[in-house]
């Protein structure tokens, strides 16, 4: 489970930085630049999700080791 979960971390921190590379920043709410804008968000939301959940598998097994 650590290795999956590293790999999506990965994925979504390559996707972060894909869509920041389609950003138009002098239009940021327009066409396809609000699409990538919305693809950073969800893609940091991923990431924060992911570190939270890797967080309470090793305080899960703290727990269970006592």
């Amino acid at each position: 489970m650590k290795i999956f979960t590293t790999i999506l971390i990965v994925i979504a921190i390559g996707l972060v930085i894909f869509n920041i590379t389609m950003l138009d920043l002098k239009k940021p709410f327009e066409g396809n630049s609000l699409v990538a804008l919305i693809g950073v968000v969800a893609s940091f939301c991923a990431v924060f999700i992911l570190l939270i959940f890797k967080m309470s598998k090793k305080i899960d097994d703290k727990l269970n080791n006592q």
